[in-house]
């Protein structure tokens, strides 16, 4: 069996680190700063396509998303936590099932971080946003991960907190399974996923006990 996670808002929760870098960009070229709500909602999607929906023409997106991994990359480990029962998931998971990550962050800064709390071990594959070239919702991050992976005749699972990830793990034909602790309410998550739980630990817990 194989399981993959997403990471911010299901496994971690980067949001300071997200919203001060995204203010410092902003305001390196002398723009107005999107409220945090606005920044949030968009949270999971690449940063290039983020900056566009927040207003940055399509000719400058680079610039901004430049300035913003120039920021978060010192400040990441510093004000990114892993989520409560975050550790558990990881560490219940890989009894069952060989683990992956797919995000939509840099792969080279999550491996940083993951490594930072000392969860890294526990993965086998880790797919980045420079890994593909179409993020989530495409299915594209999830095949490739599998193709890393010796998938043949496993059970697969993805596990994430937006409809990003759900979308993705249909596309895909895997199993999507919703958590609601992180930027996706359990009413948005369920418009897309099949099943929605709390966190990321219930969400093991229920493969666990329908394997």
């Amino acid at each position: 069996m194989i399981i993959l996670f997403d990471l911010d808002g299901t496994l971690i929760d980067s949001t300071p680190a997200i919203l001060e870098s995204f203010r410092v960009a902003f305001e390196s070229f002398g723009d107005d700063v999107p409220n945090d709500e606005k920044i949030k909602a968009l949270i999971g999607l690449p940063l290039d396509v983020m900056f566009v929906e927040l207003g940055v023409e399509d000719n400058k997106k680079w610039d901004y998303v430049d300035a913003y991994k120039k920021h978060y990359r010192p400040i990441s480990k510093q004000k990114t936590t892993i989520l409560p029962f975050g550790k558990e998931a990881i560490i219940k998971a890989s009894k069952i099932a060989t683990l992956g990550i797919v995000t939509t962050k840099t792969a080279r800064y999550s491996q940083e971080l993951m490594e930072h709390f000392g969860v890294m071990s526990y993965f086998d594959v880790l797919i980045g946003r420079e890994d593909v070239i179409n993020p989530k919702p495409h299915p594209e991050p999830i095949l490739k991960a599998l193709e890393k992976l010796n998938s043949k005749n496993k059970k697969v699972f993805m596990i994430g907190d937006t409809c990003l990830d759900c979308i993705s793990a249909k596309e895909a034909n895997v199993i999507g399974i919703g958590v609601s602790c992180g930027y996706n309410s359990k009413e948005q998550l369920l418009k897309c996923c099949d099943l929605v739980l709390p966190n990321t630990l219930k969400a093991v817990e229920y493969i666990e006990t329908n394997l």
